[in-house]
């Protein structure tokens, strides 16, 4: 292992070292999401207890079933366009706000009538998916990151959206410290990304650039709606594979705590799931304007694979060994029966880590088909086996 890690890094190139720096910027603004997320959420959960952090993860789970819709699925092609052909940058970055903007609008009704038909008798579901769900509106404004990942200059919006998750953060604490209302905690969703969008407008502006620019190229819309529909639809089954298991556990058990113990052990093991995006929100944007029949796309592809396999390593096996004290130490003793839920969950972050370089590679070379078929392929085989081991095993079940 030592020997491919020496590899890799001769392997690196001045273009790999830029690359690198970028990507240092992208760690250290998920470092800070993760360990402000990771303390904060444990206090929340705490707070809540198994059950309503059960229910609040219930709802979140039905938004994230429709996230897809929003568009948040087109970002490779979006980034892939931007580093090909930055003199459109403002056409391109019009159009995808506005997808953006009318996906998000869109999954918010949908979202409500998902959580009536699942939950007919359940009114504070109902409240909570209408309340996550608006959130998705404002993730248009991510179209601002976006344009930032493509030229690799991801410092410049690290400060930006640190500054607000910060704000956010001590806003859920006095939550806290206020015993407010489990509908609270739903809205501080809305808040971050509002002082989030805020931040990045002002930031993109004082770089030079004016939003006042972007226009809506209908044509390129369209393009973008029909290259990207296999992802779109990909993002779904995916999201099915990684979600539809909480929808299930809350649709199938009434004991919403089982819900509560395997979602921490989902975040826990998700925790570290920015570092494949990292890499392929810095490494993407390079490989996509090299000749895929040429030596050094092959070279920078193998490195980026190597790179996913060995930080699935890393984080897996710690994780695993030590998820009971890992429970104990954030959660307390309520959550306990996370743990082994934790041991067994966090190795299936292989096939996220994987996925994501393959998503790149599938991207690049315009077969974006075979991301809907494994979707679709795994979406039917997580449902079909949830159906039949949660109600025997519960969380375990679901795992």
């Amino acid at each position: 292992m030592l020997d491919r890690l020496g590899k890799i890094t001769q392997r690196l190139s001045i273009d790999l070292k830029k690359i690198a720096v970028n990507a240092s910027w992208l760690l250290l603004d998920r470092l800070i999401v993760m360990i402000t997320g990771l303390v904060v959420g444990a206090w929340v959960a705490r707070y809540l207890g198994p059950e309503k952090f059960g229910l609040y993860n219930y709802a979140t789970s039905i938004v994230s079933f429709l996230t897809p819709i929003t568009g948040i699925s087109l970002i490779s092609i979006i980034v892939r366009d931007l580093a090909r052909t930055p003199s459109e940058k403002d056409n391109i970055l019009g159009t995808t706000f506005l997808i953006f903007l009318v996906g998000g609008a869109i999954t918010v009704p949908l979202a409500v009538i998902l959580s009536l038909l699942l939950e007919p008798s359940n009114q504070t579901v109902q409240i909570l998916v209408g309340v996550i769900a608006f959130s998705n509106i404002l993730l248009a404004f991510d179209t601002i990151d976006i344009w930032f990942q493509s030229q690799t200059q991801s410092k410049q919006i690290v400060v930006a959206r640190r500054s607000s998750g910060l704000i956010a953060a001590i806003f859920k604490l006095t939550l806290i410290q206020l015993h407010a209302p489990l509908i609270a905690f739903a809205w501080t969703i809305s808040v971050e990304l509002v002082l989030s969008a805020i931040s990045m407008m002002i930031t993109f502006e004082l770089k030079g650039n004016s939003i006042k620019k972007w226009r809506f190229i209908p044509g390129r819309a369209k393009e973008m709606i029909r290259e990207g529909l296999p992802l779109i639809l990909a993002g779904i089954s995916v999201y099915i594979c990684s979600r539809i298991d909480q929808v299930m556990l809350g649709s199938l058990l009434t004991d919403k705590s089982q819900l509560g113990f395997y979602s921490i052990a989902v975040k826990i093991s998700e925790v570290f799931n920015f570092l494949p995006m990292v890499v392929a929100s810095s490494i993407f944007p390079k490989l996509s304007t090299l000749d895929v029949e040429d030596v050094e796309y092959q070279n920078k592809l193998q490195v980026y694979f190597d790179i996913m396999l060995f930080l699935w390593l890393i984080v897996a096996l710690p994780i695993s060994l030590f998820s009971s004290p890992i429970i104990l130490f954030l959660y307390g003793s309520d959550y306990s029966p996370a743990a082994r839920i934790l041991g067994v969950y966090v190795w299936a972050q292989f096939g996220a880590n994987l996925g994501v370089a393959r998503s790149s590679f599938l991207t690049i070379k315009g077969i974006l088909k075979y991301s809907l078929y494994l979707g679709i392929i795994g979406a039917f085989l997580n449902i079909g086996l949830n159906y039949f081991l949660i109600p025997q095993y519960q969380a375990m079940g679901a795992t």
